[in-house]
């Protein structure tokens, strides 16, 4: 999403502005209330999912000598109602995490995430802690694409899931086409410890495609998926399909705001799901 500073109201006649963004924001209200009304409507999901990070990450990194402090707030509004495989159920349960990036040169960034979980009728509950270093393609290079590519490695406890130790390597492609957003993750992640150790890597493929309906406002789509092990899909049932209508809203350079609300497409994936990011650069 593009930064502007200037009101992105000033000196547009009002019969001008409810001609052209009224149709877009009706277009995305209606699209949400379908898909919030169609996890309303479907049956709870079978298996739990891990819904801490819900995000499609950009290929920019934090300035050099900057830090950003996001917080992540996610809840499966429709979700497992009972223990699953030793899993905590993830129906109503309000899933805090808090990222800390520092950026150390303008093309490297470290992060820290701490995870945490709010059971129903439970206290505040450490999950675990992830780290992850990313480097990108400067924009001295002049790619025609954004570039960069992280690899997070973490520790969760076993009642919040199957795996206990993970590995992830996550690309980032994005292109910005004017209004026009669009970023792919095409991300490889294992389990180092735990049930899924056998499986080897598997596909947990992410994309965004956003249009700025303001200067201060996009909305769009969110996608994230969880395929199975690269040497053989799982089948389509038991894969993790969620698609989020989502908007985006420019608070300022310093500021990252992002909604949405995500409708899961298989009985393995959480039905109805709320995620928030709200982050500061300092």
């Amino acid at each position: 999403m593009r930064i502007y500073e200037k009101s992105p109201f000033q000196g547009i006649p009002l019969r001008t502005l409810s001609s052209s963004i009224l149709p877009k924001l009706q277009w995305f209200a209606l699209l949400s209330a379908l898909l919030i009304g169609a996890g309303l409507l479907s049956p709870v999901s079978s298996a739990a999912q891990n819904n801490y990070e819900i995000q499609v990450y950009p290929s920019e990194t934090v300035a050099s000598g900057k830090t950003m402090i996001e917080l992540h707030s996610n809840m499966a509004v429709r979700g497992t109602t009972q223990e699953t495989g030793g899993v905590l159920p993830t129906e109503h349960a309000l899933h805090e995490t808090l990222e800390i990036t520092h950026g150390f040169t303008p093309w490297f960034e470290m992060a820290l995430y701490t995870l945490s979980s709010i059971q129903p009728g439970m206290d505040w509950q450490w999950v675990g802690n992830h780290i992850r270093p990313r480097v990108r393609v400067p924009e001295s290079w002049h790619w025609p694409v954004g570039l960069s590519f992280s690899a997070e490695f973490g520790y969760q406890q076993r009642k919040f899931s199957t795996d206990t130790w993970t590995l992830e390597f996550r690309p980032i492609i994005d292109k910005q086409w004017g209004p026009w957003y669009l970023s792919f993750n095409p991300a490889l992640g294992r389990s180092l410890k735990g049930e899924s150790t056998n499986r080897g890597f598997e596909f947990n493929p992410s994309f965004k495609i956003s249009y700025d309906i303001t200067r201060k406002i996009a909305g769009g789509i969110e996608y994230y998926g969880s395929l199975g092990p690269l040497r053989g899909f799982d089948p389509v049932q038991k894969q993790q399909h969620q698609l989020f209508p989502a908007i985006d809203v420019n608070l300022g350079p310093d500021w990252e705001f992002n909604f949405g609300v995500g409708w899961g497409l298989t009985e393995s994936t959480d039905r109805l799901t709320v995620k928030l990011i709200l982050g500061r650069r300092f």
